[in-house]
């Protein structure tokens, strides 16, 4: 499987923002689940979701402070690569 991310140091902190459809972030249980699977992937890092929604707007679920900076800037601005997982 496929699917758009990214490994992001800011501030000291490493972290992983992946692009989810919304239907997973509609659900709290859904968001919790991706989480912990994406988890063996990006080992001990805080893991953000990012759905759009139908106008194009990211939103993002996780870990609060990192939110809020995701919150600052561009969807442009972050390094996408596509990763393989199994």
């Amino acid at each position: 499987m496929k699917i758009q991310g990214a490994v992001i140091i800011e501030q000291g902190v490493t972290f992983a923002i992946v692009v989810v459809n919304p239907a997973v972030t509609n659900y709290t249980s859904r968001i919790i689940r991706t989480r912990q699977q994406l988890q063996l992937y990006f080992p001990n890092m805080p893991i953000i979701l990012m759905s759009q929604d139908s106008a194009g707007v990211p939103h993002y679920y996780g870990r609060r402070d990192i939110v809020e900076f995701l919150k600052t800037i561009r969807l442009e601005q972050i390094p996408w690569k596509e990763y393989h997982i199994y």
